[in-house]
């Protein structure tokens, strides 16, 4: 190899170890955040029957404070799924980082007859793609329902805004 392919060779290698930290992290918070959802989910089924605002995080938000606009509970929404958006799309990346790291070596263990060392190689490749996928798809899951979720809220606080505009007093004048 000329110096710059090893330079490059080496450079990518240093990745392996924060890579595989971060695809670890994210598999952690992928339970996390599947738990948090899982949790909401029940807050917000039980509030259905009570008929309270457990669970809708932007119904709480406003009734906390009536002048938050349409677009300050938009933003409020977008920054309570931001890590959840930010996992699910990096997750990939990392596992496919994770994943050709080792494919080098691996590649190169099996073309100098060390099969012991290419398939340790490709299991550490194997099973990083495995974890970030499945928090990826975790992640995602709960973005998608709960991107819905905060629609829901929000035209509920719309309808509610525009409740006492649409009732007019008994015997008022045109």
């Amino acid at each position: 190899m000329n110096p710059i392919e090893t330079a490059m060779y080496g450079v990518s290698q240093l990745f392996l170890t924060p890579v595989l930290i971060l695809v670890a992290a994210l598999f952690a918070y992928a339970f996390f955040a599947l738990g948090a959802f899982i949790w909401q989910s029940v807050q917000r089924a039980s509030a259905a029957r009570r008929g309270d605002t457990a669970g809708h995080e932007l119904l709480q938000a406003w009734s906390q404070n009536p002048a938050l606009t349409q677009s300050e509970l938009q933003a409020l929404a977008l920054k309570r799924m931001e890590a959840a958006r930010i996992a699910a799309r990096v997750a990939p990346l990392l596992g496919l980082v994770a994943t050709m790291i080792p494919m080098g070596p691996a590649l190169q263990a099996l073309a100098e007859g060390q099969l012991t060392e290419m398939s340790r190689g490709l299991t550490i490749a194997f099973s990083a793609v495995i974890l970030a996928l499945i928090a990826a798809a975790i992640t995602y899951a709960t973005v998608h329902v709960r991107r819905r979720w905060y629609a829901q809220d929000l035209l509920a606080i719309e309808r509610l805004r525009q409740a006492p505009q649409l009732e007019e007093p008994a015997g008022a004048q045109p």
